[in-house]
């Protein structure tokens, strides 16, 4: 990313390198890969500087737009200050403060982080199940028939641990906490999360 600089001011920003006119000169995109750093700099061409100090996970803040800086002959992209997302569901109101409901006369819910994570976890653990379900359907169906020991112990820890994720979930208080949840930590190999992980099915 580029700043044109013109009386101590930026001008204009360029994402990509581009053909650009200054002070009525056109000059070729080729400027950027052909000339040094000092060149540019001449004709008021800056390569910006990122400082994402606060710049957060996108998945558990919305991040603001970038704002641009000149100071000192140097550019600077940064972010202002994050906001954390939506935590709990919350129940929508209209301009009145009055319950919002959708056509059904259905109130209105946006989904906070809690319950999408939860949400999640309940599509892994059903996906897990799904393999297995057969045998359910056979020992239904079928005269002296059981199912395997390590195929029912599979399924039992499985619905086991997609609740104690979900109680994790829910025992959080801040974005944060749940984001924590989510950080893997140790030695390569051996990394662990404080939610843990689904178990294997090993026959």
């Amino acid at each position: 990313m580029y700043a044109l600089i013109e009386n101590n001011e930026i001008k204009k920003i360029y994402n990509n390198p581009r053909a650009l006119k200054i002070n009525d000169i056109q000059y070729p995109r080729s400027i950027f890969s052909l000339w040094t750093k000092e060149e540019l700099e001449a004709k008021g061409i800056c390569e910006v500087i990122f400082d994402n100090t606060n710049k957060k996970d996108e998945a558990y803040y919305n991040n603001t737009n970038q704002s641009f800086d000149y100071d000192n002959g140097v550019v600077t992209a940064s972010f202002g200050t994050a906001t954390a997302k939506l935590l709990e569901d919350r129940n929508e109101v209209d301009e009145a403060g009055e319950p919002l409901l959708d056509d059904k006369g259905n109130q209105v819910v946006t989904k906070g982080l809690k319950s999408q994570k939860k949400a999640n976890i309940k599509s892994q653990a059903s996906g897990l199940l799904a393999p297995t379900d057969w045998y359910i359907l056979k020992e239904a169906d079928a005269e002296n028939y059981a199912i395997p020991s390590a195929i029912t112990t599979y399924r039992v820890n499985v619905r086991a641990t997609s609740n104690e994720m979900e109680a994790k979930i829910n025992a959080c208080t801040t974005v944060d906490e749940l984001a924590a949840l989510y950080e893997y930590v140790g030695d390569p190999g051996s990394r662990t999360r404080p939610l843990g992980e689904f178990p294997k099915l090993e026959i």
